[in-house]
C-alpha cells in the first residue's frame, strides 16, 4: 500500500501544515504551477516527489519536470499533466492519447477547482486536488490525500486550509 499527498498549484507558496501531511505520505505528488522551486526542494527532502510543471513555471521547473508524467504506481497507471481537462472536456493537446491509451487515474490541476470524478467512457478515475497555494480566486485551499493498494484507489480524503 502507497499513501499519496496530492497537491498544485502552490504558486511559491509552501509552509509547516503542508510539509506536516506530506511527511505522513509514502509519496508525494504535484500536478504543476510550482512557482519557485524551493517548494519541490522542501517537499523532495521529506519523500519521494513526482511533479510536472505548470503554465506558470519558468525554465528552471521546465528542466526538472516533464509536461506529463505517466507511470505506474503498485497496479495503477497513472497520467499527471496540468492543463488536461476533465472528463467530457479534455484539452485538445492529450484528448487523442487519452482516449487510445486511457490510465487508471487521470490527474491535472491548473483550474484551482477540486475535482473527483469517474469516466465512465474511458473507465479512469480524474482527480484535480485545486489550489494549495495563496495566488488565485480560490476561498479554500485544498489537496488530497489517497491511497494506492495494488490495482485499488482507496481512502480519499479532502484537506482544507483557509485562505
Amino acid at each position: 500500500m502507497t499513501k499519496i499527498l496530492l497537491l498544485s498549484d502552490t504558486h511559491s507558496y509552501i509552509d509547516t501544515k503542508i510539509l506536516s501531511y506530506a511527511e505522513q505520505a509514502d509519496e508525494i505528488w504535484h500536478a504543476g504551477d510550482i512557482g519557485d522551486l524551493k517548494v519541490t526542494d522542501a517537499l523532495k527532502k521529506l519523500k519521494p516527489l513526482r511533479a510536472v510543471y505548470g503554465n506558470i513555471d519558468d525554465a528552471k521547473a521546465r528542466v526538472e519536470f516533464p509536461l506529463d508524467n505517466h507511470f505506474m504506481c503498485e497496479g495503477v497507471d497513472v497520467w499527471i499533466t496540468h492543463i488536461g481537462g476533465y472528463p467530457g472536456r479534455y484539452n485538445q493537446r492529450i484528448r487523442e492519447e487519452i482516449r487510445e491509451n486511457p490510465p487508471r487515474l487521470f490527474i491535472t490541476g491548473h483550474s484551482h477547482i477540486l475535482k473527483v470524478m469517474p469516466d465512465p467512457k474511458l473507465k479512469l478515475i480524474h482527480m484535480n486536488p485545486g489550489a494549495i497555494g495563496k495566488h488565485g480566486f480560490q476561498k479554500v485551499r485544498t489537496m488530497l490525500r489517497f491511497e494506492i493498494d495494488g490495482k485499488e484507489i482507496k481512502n480519499l480524503e479532502v484537506i482544507e486550509f483557509k485562505r
